[in-house]
């Protein structure tokens, strides 16, 4: 299932290429076409925008919405309102991929930029701002598709938002903002072909990509651009994770996380990079926070983040503190919320059941614990480590008990 969800992200970002690049371009027009009377001049509005774009990074959407709804009723056939307001509606997708409940409201919204960026298109003297609204909404929507693993609608969306995010190419200096894209392409058209080799007939077509580069660029439009950072910075947490820089993916996570304090996905990858590299403290007070965030029910915080947050409490309580009860406790929770997202094939699951094995083995209670190593012997991904673990302490076990009996 990892790698399902791994390949659906890696074809999308073969499919677009430039993901939400437009964002970059939503309020800095100095390098369009000056005889084009564009709403985003206007620096009140971009102000005004701005402050409601970290108010939906910070998860506080109603409050977002109300300026997002200003900015529609002043220029209803703008389509920069309905990006804005699609753009809120991915961010509540964002904790958990899986929960389909915004999707329509989305989809709506993206179409509803479409619409309104095709008629500036066809009409405008300019084609460059209906241009960029057109490849950012189609891009999103293809990737959309593609985590719901609808492959022929991600396609004809992700072609779309290249015909268009072509139209604006060579429109403007290589500012930061406009290197976003060619980031993302230069980072996963390398490590694409490394992770699936199936997708190298497909990669052929492609320019060649360049992982080193494409981090470089990435991390100057996460230092130095304004609209983009954000994204970047999101884009680049998972790249800092697979590169195995956890140093890195801490610093930004934890920037990122004291930026937008209630921004779960943020805060998650805090709490998931603090407690990799060894900052138990920091890890174990995140983890805390998120679960009460869940239990207080705010939004985007869900079972994703509380599976992870409960087990590196379960970890640290069996590990450091020896507080074995506390540490059963959580590793059900963990397990628990996996049951809820329908995780169970995830490692935080399997993980739970190993720690509830050693639980019982240490209390000497080898059914139970044979048990748990047999549920997670069943769920382990093969050739994985938790596999090899799991068939290892099922067999340690055996070999105990068939001591313990000739001693008898």
């Amino acid at each position: 299932m990892k790698k399902l969800l791994n390949l659906s992200a890696a074809l999308f970002i073969l499919i677009f290429v430039a993901h939400s690049v437009s964002v970059a371009q939503l309020y800095s027009s100095a390098d369009l076409d000056k005889k084009y009377d564009m709403v985003l001049k206007n620096p009140g509005v971009q102000i005004e925008a701005t402050e409601a774009i970290n108010m939906l990074y910070n998860y506080r959407f109603e409050e977002a919405d109300k300026e997002f709804r200003w900015l529609k009723y002043r220029y209803p056939t703008h389509p920069m309102p309905h990006f804005l307001m699609g753009l809120a509606e991915w961010w509540k997708i964002v904790p958990n991929t899986d929960n389909e409940a915004y999707d329509d409201t989305f989809l709506a919204q993206m179409d509803s930029t479409i619409e309104l960026a095709e008629k500036m298109y066809d009409k405008g003297e300019s084609k460059i701002e209906p241009a960029f609204f057109l490849a950012a909404a189609y891009a999103f929507k293809g990737r959309l598709y593609s985590e719901r693993e609808s492959w022929t609608k991600a396609a004809f969306a992700g072609k779309r938002s290249l015909k268009y995010f072509e139209v604006c190419k060579g429109n403007g200096d290589l500012t930061p903002e406009l290197l976003f894209g060619d980031g993302l392409y230069n980072y996963y058209a390398e490590w694409v072909p490394k992770e699936y080799p199936i997708l190298k007939p497909v990669l052929a077509l492609f320019p060649k990509g360049n992982k080193k580069l494409g981090e470089k660029q990435l991390e100057k439009v996460g230092n130095n651009a304004f609209y983009t950072r954000v994204e970047a910075r999101y884009f680049l947490l998972q790249i800092y994770s697979m590169e195995n820089e956890y140093g890195k993916a801490y610093e930004m996570a934890k920037y990122m996380w004291q930026t937008f304090p209630n921004n779960p996905y943020f805060e998650r990858y805090f709490c998931r990079t603090a407690f990799v590299t060894g900052r138990s403290d920091e890890a174990s007070t995140a983890a805390r926070n998120i679960l009460d965030k869940i239990a207080n029910g705010m939004p985007g915080y869900e079972g994703v983040s509380g599976r992870n947050a409960a087990y590196v409490l379960a970890y640290y309580n069996m590990q450091y503190n020896k507080n074995y009860e506390v540490a059963k406790e959580y590793y059900q929770k963990a397990i628990d919320f996996s049951v809820k997202t329908k995780s169970t094939s995830a490692g935080y699951y399997v993980s739970s059941l190993l720690g509830l094995g050693k639980i019982a083995e240490i209390k000497k209670d080898y059914d139970e614990a044979l048990r748990y190593y047999k549920l997670a012997d069943d769920k382990a991904e093969r050739k994985s480590s938790q596999h090899t673990e799991a068939k290892k302490s099922i067999e340690n076990l055996k070999k105990l008990r068939r001591d313990q009996r000739r001693k008898r």
